[in-house]
């Protein structure tokens, strides 16, 4: 029994000797620990030195690659391209060919550029406003439609953000504007001393057409930024912030800040024709607040005459004579809002980290301020 004894307490000491000491056990699992932090912290720095590195390729992409979108980024590679070559500016003036003694753009002075979609049958009134916007030293940009018309969005094609990034000033305008009594750089020094990234010239009273009743010219104001009317389906009182009672421009005669246009440029859909409901969103580029930073010259107005070019003369000749062009236009109009709506809502659910800035707030819930909506 003794030898016994003796074996097992030979056993035990051989144990404990094995587990470095009575604390053996417990020392060793603080091993384990500290290895296994050493290992996590150098997993930390390899993800952090890959993250800063892609961040850093980013940056490289967006400063040398400036005309890629976000999805052609993931597209395009021009690592074969030297640092440098792709140019991001344009004036948009014409070159000549043959001559080395061009002038050049002088970078310190300001630039404007007046955009119009124009077809031959309203050449007269275009050249009256080219003429008008030519003596203020704007660049002018004529898309010929004709047989085009309702093809594509010319502003989308062809007035990319880095392409006309030289212009502090753009006038997307219509055709049909008279402009007897506006001046462009009067227009522009009302603009510039208001703050405005989003406006138009008022609609003269008079004008053929008038969509919407922010748009009218208030005799006696300088400049308006919202009204209170209500008369009609949009009751414009003190309780409804949104368009188009304020923070609204129409389509007819936009003109965009250059930060302003590049947010806008990013929201004309590719794919659709109209724009229908566009004018409804614009305020979210306003680059601040919609109700400070949008608004209508009044001082400064022009005549919209209302003249009919879709479905003209001009529209596509392969119609039957019994199609009335303009309700299918309608008919494709309110198909392209009701795509662009859904668009909308869709962008907004998969978005959770956007907030509405111009949500309705209400007295009874505190918390509204920060529920994120589809729609105005």
């Amino acid at each position: 029994m003794k030898s016994l004894k003796s074996w097992r307490w030979l056993h035990r000491k051989k144990s404990i000797l094995a587990d470095g000491g009575p604390h053996g056990a417990h020392g060793f699992r603080m091993k384990q620990l500290a290895f296994m932090a050493v290992v996590c912290l150098a997993m930390l720095f390899i993800v952090y030195r890959t993250t800063n590195y892609q961040y850093q390729q980013t940056e490289i992409e967006a400063k040398w690659h400036p005309f890629d979108n976000a999805e052609d980024s993931a597209r395009v590679n021009l690592d074969h391209l030297p640092l440098g070559i792709v140019h991001a500016r344009s004036d948009l003036e014409l070159k000549p060919l043959w001559s080395r003694s061009r002038k050049k753009v002088d970078d310190t002075t300001h630039h404007n550029l007046l955009a119009i979609a124009a077809g031959v049958n309203q050449k007269h009134n275009v050249d009256t406003v080219v003429k008008k916007f030519l003596a203020e030293n704007f660049t002018i940009a004529l898309f010929h439609y004709d047989g085009k018309m309702n093809e594509w969005w010319f502003a989308k094609r062809f007035l990319h953000p880095d392409v006309v990034s030289v212009y502090d000033y753009i006038f997307l305008w219509d055709e049909d504007l008279g402009v007897e009594n506006f001046n462009p750089q009067r227009y522009l020094d009302i603009v510039k001393s208001e703050g405005l990234e989003i406006s138009q010239p008022a609609l003269d009273p008079n004008s053929t057409e008038i969509h919407h009743r922010i748009t009218i010219r208030k005799r006696t104001k300088r400049f308006h930024r919202r009204i209170y009317d209500t008369r009609g389906s949009t009751k414009c009182s003190s309780s409804n912030m949104g368009p188009p009672c304020t923070g609204f421009v129409e389509g007819m005669a936009p003109v965009f800040s250059r930060s302003a246009w590049r947010c806008a440029w990013h929201l004309i859909q590719n794919d659709l024709v109209h724009g229908w409901g566009l004018d409804m969103k614009l305020g979210y580029c306003a680059q601040g607040d919609r109700t400070e930073k949008v608004g209508v010259v009044d001082s400064e107005y022009v005549v919209h005459q209302g003249i009919q070019t879709l479905g003209g003369s001009s529209a596509d000749k392969n119609h039957s004579p019994s199609i009335d062009t303009r309700v299918e236009i309608r008919r494709q109009s309110t198909h392209e809002l009701k795509i662009f709506k859904e668009r909308w809502k869709k962008a907004v659910d998969k978005d959770p980290s956007w907030v509405d800035p111009y949500v309705q707030r209400s007295w009874f819930n505190p918390f509204s301020f920060f529920r994120r909506t589809a729609d105005d």
